[in-house]
């Protein structure tokens, strides 16, 4: 039995030492050191886990259960499962009219928002680098101002913009301001996995316009980063119901959360749809973002090696 400190953990438990010795032996040892720091994030994980699901069991118990809440119990907990709330929340008049602009308005508002943030982005990585912590502030903000902020603006502004906000795609600009500080957080990282001035620079030497270099060049090396900002996009706009609510725009939260008040029990089956898609786009980016950074970083050698000859 090794009873030093850098040996086993039995050896600090058994060492003929004061109690306090011996836990100050046990906390410096670096076996528990390395023990605890794999541990920690572990239970970190587990215990959001427990905390996030049994709420969510208790919501789809609630809206796929054919049964009185208050019979509702661990006894009957696979008893009478049915997808008849969500069947009958498709079957609504206004839920595809709904799904139908929302979507239409999360591929608008990600159109947008890439027109504006990919040539930006890049200004800013080429032209501009001690910029770049001033735009990040400005996308942040509106992540930090709460949208109730935002309603009240558009309050304020509504009787003299009628004509504009009238419109159904009326917004979309105030989704992109929303969805700003997401999307430029994916661009920028898009930016700084590419050693982008090497790329514009080859791109440049051998007679490409500003234009083709952006659409031929930088854009394809973006792929990823591009398809994480529109996922991330369609999430917020499928998620936001504050401004279209004040705006009296039939979107998809906006739906939900009026027919979650004649069908409870559909508005909550909806709400569960809602988030297991949204969960399905956060894993794709994320598988996204992993296999792009695996190619990055096994092409990266050939890429400059060609580059140089």
């Amino acid at each position: 039995m090794d009873d030093h400190p850098d040996g086993c953990l039995y050896g600090c438990l058994l060492a003929p030492t004061s109690p306090l010795r011996k836990v100050e032996c046990f906390v410096n040892n670096p076996r528990f050191r390395q023990l605890l720091g794999r541990s920690v994030p572990t239970l970190i994980l587990l215990a959001s886990g427990i905390f996030f699901t049994f709420p969510l069991i208790a919501m789809a118990r609630f809206a796929f259960q054919n049964l009185q809440v208050i019979d509702l119990g661990w006894n009957n907990l696979f008893d009478k499962w049915s997808f008849s709330s969500v069947t009958a929340s498709f079957s609504d008049e206004f839920f595809s009219e709904a799904l139908t602009l929302s979507l239409k308005l999360a591929i608008g508002t990600a159109l947008f928002t890439l027109g504006l943030l990919i040539p930006t982005a890049v200004w800013v990585h080429l032209r501009l680098p001690r910029a770049r912590v001033f735009v990040e502030f400005l996308t942040i903000l509106p992540y930090v101002i709460p949208a109730i902020a935002l309603v009240a603006g558009i309050v304020v502004v509504k009787p003299h913009a009628r004509w504009f906000l009238n419109s159904d795609y009326s917004l979309i600009p105030f989704y992109v301001v929303l969805a700003l500080p997401f999307t430029y957080r994916s661009i920028d990282t898009g930016l700084r996995s590419i050693d982008l001035k090497v790329l514009v620079e080859a791109s440049r030497s051998l007679g490409s316009t500003w234009l083709a270099t952006l659409f031929r060049v930088i854009i394809p090396n973006l792929r990823a980063a591009i398809i994480s900002s529109t996922f991330l996009t369609v999430a917020v706009v499928l998620g936001e119901y504050t401004i279209s609510d004040v705006l009296l725009k039939r979107t998809f939260p906006s739906f939900m959360a009026q027919y979650r008040q004649s069908d409870p029990r559909g508005g909550y089956a909806l709400a569960i749809m809602a988030l297991i898609g949204t969960t399905f786009l956060f894993v794709a980016i994320g598988v996204l973002s992993r296999s792009r950074s695996t190619k990055l970083q096994s092409k990266s050698p050939q890429l400059k090696n060609e580059i140089l000859t």
